[in-house]
């Protein structure tokens, strides 16, 4: 097993966000209390505190999360801090693992 040089922030959708996908896609059928898979982004590996952590990256991901709803930058809220919270839960972490042999890969958004 080999130690990745990254943290990450694991962001889950709570109703809020729910609430508002469903009245941008008649597709997203789903709840908070669906279990619904959370996305992880990779950060900095060394971090002290949450807070800086969160405000620095909040606004990349948010923008990644409703992109997958909407279309356009135009289509969601302007991301602010409180929203951000209010829409998501959030858990930060220091050490990524990686278990599998093969090489990492990754493709530029």
């Amino acid at each position: 097993m080999k130690v990745v040089n990254r943290g990450f922030i694991y962001v889950e959708p709570k109703q809020a966000f729910c609430d508002w996908a469903k009245q941008h896609d008649e597709d997203f059928d789903f709840d908070e209390s669906d279990d619904l898979e959370g996305n992880l982004y990779l950060i900095e590996e060394d971090f002290f505190e949450y807070e800086p952590l969160i405000e620095s990256h909040f606004k990349k991901i948010m923008k990644n999360e409703c992109l997958a709803v909407v279309d356009s930058d135009e289509d969601y809220p302007k991301p602010t801090l409180d929203l951000f919270l209010e829409w998501f839960t959030i858990r930060v972490g220091s050490s990524v693992f990686d278990t599998q042999k093969t090489d990492l890969e990754s493709d530029k958004l």
